[in-house]
């Protein structure tokens, strides 16, 4: 397994009851039960053509007993019987993710554990999770392949936990520990911001929201690229 899915799985309880939402080839789940950490999974996914692919490789790791495969949309394959008190989803957006997490909630789907990585929308996720008792115990940020990734583990409490601006926009463990791919994400975000500025003035019809999130934005990266 590659970095990104190794840190999901140390993000995993041990014994607990698993949901791969949008499972890639179900290689988290087969890890978990191969290593012991978990005695059950449930891969899940949208389209046919990669839970067959799950299937499959399930079959060659002789885990088809302890991994179950659902077709179906995002926590929809999910039932109370199953008993799952953890749910992980990982690499799609957050606003897909939040809609996911928002549908299952109205149904009184509320997990323990949530281990969550969106590819993009990440503030919107924390805030989400703020808004629905949720406690962001651990993050982390990593970079591979030419991306950098923002993973979080969260987990249900009986009360809110607020966290500052600051705090949804760039993750409260992800800024106080501001590892070295912290920066390289920023200086990056920082410089498409710039960019996405100049070409918003630029514009005919100026949109003044935008405008005016944008520069709130640049405001926040630099302060707390320079906030050492």
């Amino acid at each position: 397994m590659n970095l990104r899915l190794n840190t999901l799985a140390k993000m995993v309880d041990p014994d607990s009851k698993v949901a791969d939402i949008g499972t890639d080839h179900a290689y988290l789940p087969i890890e978990l039960v191969k290593s012991g950490k978990i005695k059950f999974a449930i891969a899940s996914d949208v389209a046919e053509g990669p839970l067959e692919n799950a299937k499959s490789d399930i079959a060659e790791a002789g885990l088809s007993d302890q991994i179950e495969t659902r077709l179906g949309n995002g926590l929809e394959t999910i039932t109370h019987q199953d008993q799952v008190d953890t749910v992980v989803i990982a690499g799609m957006g957050g606003k897909l993710m939040v809609d996911i997490l928002d549908t299952a909630w109205s149904k009184d789907f509320q997990f323990k554990n949530l281990v969550l990585e969106p590819n993009i929308g990440e503030a919107g996720v924390r805030n989400w999770l703020m808004m629905h008792n949720y406690q962001i115990v651990a993050e982390k940020l990593i970079a591979e392949a030419g991306h950098t990734y923002e993973l979080i583990k969260a987990r249900l409490t009986s009360d809110k936990h607020d966290l500052t601006e600051k705090e949804i926009f760039f993750g409260p463990f992800i800024m106080r520990e501001k590892n070295p791919v912290f920066y390289q994400k920023w200086q990056g975000q920082l410089q498409y911001y710039e960019k996405l500025l100049q070409n918003l003035n630029k514009a005919r019809k100026k949109d003044e929201d935008r405008i005016n999130e944008v520069e709130h934005n640049i405001q926040l990266i630099k302060e707390e690229l320079s906030d050492d």
